[in-house]
């Protein structure tokens, strides 16, 4: 009887292992899913086919961002570029959004809730463990923006889309919080900018095989077919592209032989596709962080280079040239994206400025200036907006966070040491900052919250390198002033 027990024994508990009860489980889950899904999916059901794959993949990452925050962190900005191809409410950007608070349900508005409670939960296990956090005066400035936004929106007259658009700005402040713990040395910068960088990879990839086979993602807008790539507006394509663009020059003469033929290819191809998103704000930021990023380089050689390329893209690609004349002509145009836009926008400020008159403090709200006026759009211009939705105090947060910016670039580029991969870093956020700041006087880029998120992880990485030298306090390992790459 004892042996055949301790035979028994044995197979009973390999049966309840739970290990493979939670792999058949999750089998079975996963089959379930990919059933609802493919069956709504032939019934035309967007919604059905794209919220169960939604739920599977944010219990995985839920799971990741429990047990390897830094690793769930990587991964969400290395997919963040491609998530909009699931958007359910379709293109925003620049107008009011008629699904109003349907657009909680995208996966994009879920992601974000997601690594909102997991970077609390993460940012307060370190507050407790280390008694304090890494900070910055950019980090205070733009708490302050984020701080003021969820204000307003407490008392605007729809306060459910407003709180919306507010946890959306959150999620970028949170984010540059998040990286600046997770950056204590330049190994650590090396690989955020490598999960940005792959990111472009997948949102190249993806534009360059759909345009192989004919089918290139592009939406038409007036009398111009404009790609689009992963993202559901050209002009969201196009301001990533030009971070991406001004950032990759800044870096790439620092990196090893085998790292630059590949950012060399993934900035010839951003070049190209961001000439054909034919976003004039994105094409002239991109010229202005160049010229920034040429200067402080002094290269000559990249000066010629990017005269060549803009002659050369006007010439492959006459519908930039055609764009960029309707900035002459008299026709003015909302709604229609043909004709003098920025005659436009100059009547539509002076329209919208009257509002802030309802309560000049805190404004009428995060995202309702679109509700608000008669053109249903928004304010085409980061500034005014600041005032007109934040009011007096949001502006203050507003400037003093693109003073931040500016001066986090200064101090990089005065900290690192010159010839080094930190010295590119530098370069590259101060260019990529000097557009940010040319391109919001006349767009709604404080909206493009996917590209925020990249614009945001440039910022931390100049913030680390403008950190100053601090003795060891923590038992961590000082942060190195430069590293082969």
């Amino acid at each position: 009887m004892e042996q055949h027990t301790q035979q028994v024994t044995p197979l009973m508990t390999k049966r309840l292992d739970p290990t493979r009860l939670l792999t058949g489980g999750a089998a079975l889950a996963a089959a379930v899913v990919a059933v609802v899904a493919g069956v709504s999916m032939a019934a035309g059901d967007r919604r059905g086919m794209v919220l169960p794959l939604a739920a599977v993949v944010g219990i995985a990452v839920a799971v990741l961002a429990l047990t390897r925050f830094a690793g769930y962190v990587l991964l969400m900005l290395a997919v963040r570029s491609c998530v909009d191809l699931f958007k359910l409410t379709g293109p925003s950007a620049g107008r009011a959004d008629s699904a109003g608070t349907a657009r909680a349900m995208d996966p994009s508005t879920l992601l974000a809730v997601l690594f909102l409670l997991a970077a609390g939960l993460w940012l307060a296990a370190q507050l407790s463990r280390r008694g304090r956090l890494r900070g910055s005066p950019l980090s205070w400035a733009m708490l302050l923006v984020g701080a003021s936004s969820v204000v307003s929106a407490l008392g605007a007259s729809r306060p459910a889309n407003s709180l919306l658009e507010a946890l959306r700005i959150l999620t970028v402040v949170v984010m540059f919080v998040v990286l600046e713990q997770l950056m204590p040395d330049t190994a650590a910068i090396r690989r955020v900018l490598l999960a940005c960088y792959a990111s472009l990879v997948l949102a190249l990839g993806y534009t360059v095989v759909l345009s192989l086979l004919g089918n290139p993602p592009a939406e038409v807008k007036g009398d111009f077919t404009r790609i689009s790539g992963t993202f559901s507006q050209s002009t969201t394509f196009g301001r990533y592209l030009m971070f991406m663009v001004i950032f990759g020059f800044a870096v790439y003469r620092f990196l090893d032989r085998r790292l630059r033929v590949a950012l060399g290819v993934l900035l010839a191809l951003s070049l190209l596709f961001l000439l054909l998103t034919n976003t004039r704000s994105a094409l002239l930021g991109a010229a202005i962080g160049l010229m920034v990023v040429a200067a402080l380089h002094r290269s000559k050689r990249m000066l010629v280079t990017l005269c060549v390329v803009a002659v050369a893209g006007v010439a492959l690609v006459p519908a930039v040239g055609e764009r960029f004349a309707q900035l002459g002509t008299s026709r003015s145009v909302g709604g229609d994206p043909t004709g003098n836009t920025l005659a436009w926008r100059m009547g539509y400020w002076t329209e919208i400025v009257t509002l802030a008159d309802r309560n000049p403090v805190t404004g009428i709200g995060p995202n309702m200036t679109q509700r608000e006026t008669d053109e249903a759009k928004k304010p085409h211009n980061d500034f005014l907006r600041a005032y007109v939705e934040t009011g007096l105090l949001g502006l203050g947060a507003y400037l003093l966070m693109l003073f931040a910016f500016l001066r986090t670039a200064r101090t990089a580029l005065r900290r690192a040491p010159p010839g080094s991969f930190e010295r590119g870093v530098a370069v590259g956020f101060a260019g990529c900052a000097a557009a940010f700041v040319a391109v919001s006087a006349a767009s709604n880029v404080i909206s493009n919250v996917v590209t925020l998120w990249y614009f945001v992880a440039f910022a931390a990485a100049a913030s680390v390198i403008a950190r100053p030298p601090a003795p060891n306090l923590t038992g961590e390992q000082p942060r190195r002033t430069s590293v082969p790459v």
